[in-house]
């Protein structure tokens, strides 16, 4: 498998849905509603969403031809080929579908190829508000536009790093005591909270804005975002020696069988 080549691939596919969703930054967009999880944020989608999708599997479709690879997109219906191929491409066409209709930063296009065993071996994100593209590739490293990515953690308190504000999270004391072990495990001054974006970007900012971490729960009902949502930046974590794991600090179920959705297993994202 010629993971360089398919890196190319990937990233030139971001790069361009992610112009296809800079075009409309700031129209009104018409908004869909879909079958999702139970948060509202997994319901919504535009044609924003499906015309990134389009751009996106017009460069990965010629790809699993030749190299036979699978494909799970969140637009599309999952088909069952990523239990019987040995990689499939993982795509969010356009991850934070809700700031992005709300005129909000926090909207991201991930592209992950994931192993059947759920390892992500490429990673790509691209920030169409900033123009900035992520990508990591498993065992030869991270690059932020193309330029060898290093972590500078400079802040003196932990970043929490969430989709809503912690006083709406389910949970909430038991995220602040977490928060509040990390704090003093690190000898920090206190905890200070980014919140608003997608999955995607939420862990960029994670790796941006250290000390910090973004923690989801497990819980019963379906949601707690999707494995297109956690794959390419599980890859860049890692590929920067950071820990992307569920909250019991194992693996991430990125190639679950009964469902796309992470609620069974939760997510914890550290970068401390």
């Amino acid at each position: 498998m010629n993971l360089s080549q398919l890196t190319q691939v990937a990233t030139e596919a971001a790069i361009a849905a992610g112009q296809v969703i800079q075009k409309a930054i700031g129209e009104e967009v018409p908004v869909e509603e879909k079958q999702g999880g139970e948060s509202y944020a997994s319901q919504v989608v535009t044609a924003v969403d499906k015309a990134a999708e389009a751009t996106i599997l017009s460069c990965l479709l010629p790809t699993c031809e030749a190299f036979g690879l699978a494909l799970l997109s969140e637009e599309t219906e999952d088909d069952g080929s990523r239990f019987e191929k040995d990689f499939f491409w993982c795509v969010d066409p356009m991850d934070g579908t809700l700031p992005f209709i709300r005129k909000q930063p926090g909207f991201s296009v991930s592209i992950a190829l994931v192993g059947k065993d759920g390892t992500p071996h490429i990673g790509v994100v691209v920030d169409p508000s900033t123009n900035t593209l992520y990508h990591a590739i498993r065992g030869e490293g991270a690059w932020k536009n193309n330029t060898p990515w290093a972590i500078q953690n400079t802040n003196d308190h932990l970043t929490y790093v969430t989709d809503r504000p912690l006083k709406d999270t389910p949970r909430a004391a038991e995220i602040q005591q977490f928060l509040q072990q990390q704090v003093e495990k690190s000898g920090l001054s206190g905890v200070q909270e980014i919140s608003g974006g997608g999955a995607v970007l939420n862990a960029i900012r994670v790796l941006e804005n250290g000390p910090a971490c973004m923690l989801k729960f497990p819980k019963k009902e379906q949601g707690g975002g999707s494995i297109w949502d956690f794959a390419a930046t599980a890859c860049i974590f890692q590929a920067m020696g950071r820990p992307a794991t569920n909250v019991d600090g194992g693996p991430l179920d990125l190639n679950r069988r009964d469902s796309t959705f992470m609620n069974h297993e939760g997510v914890l994202y550290l970068n401390t």
